[in-house]
């Protein structure tokens, strides 16, 4: 009577090679994916800066001023333009406009995003 059974398996040797592999695997992704977020944040708050400026040149279009407003954060920007709503709360959002003007500004962290009246796209950053 052989009672020899033979486990098939992996060593604990194989198992820790997999894990330092995955480990170094992770050591680049995780900074890779953060970049990738702070630059989606960045695209989304100069999309939510364009979309506040078209609210403004709206009422520019139909009375030929703009609205005269001073908001310095984003819940009193949303107060004084009830028909905008930015995508996220990441960045902070200030309006300076007087009936022939206006400044807009997104700002979160050493990145601050500008547009005026008189450029078509708003500013841009890298990193936040």
């Amino acid at each position: 009577m052989n009672n020899i059974s033979k486990f098939k398996g992996f060593t604990l040797i194989e198992l820790m090679i997999v894990i330092v592999i995955l480990a170094i695997i992770a050591s680049f992704a995780i900074p890779a994916y953060g970049n990738y977020v702070k630059r989606a944040h960045i695209k989304a708050a100069q999309s939510d800066v364009v979309a506040l400026s078209l609210v403004l040149e709206n009422t520019y279009q139909r009375t030929l001023s703009y609205p005269v407003a001073t908001a310095a954060n984003t819940a009193a920007v949303k107060t004084a333009f009830t028909s905008w709503k930015p995508s996220e709360d990441v960045f902070t959002y200030a309006v300076t406009s007087t009936a022939s003007s206006y400044s807009l500004t997104a700002t979160k962290g050493n990145c601050t995003l500008t547009m005026t009246n008189t450029s078509s796209s708003p500013s841009s950053c890298d990193t936040y």
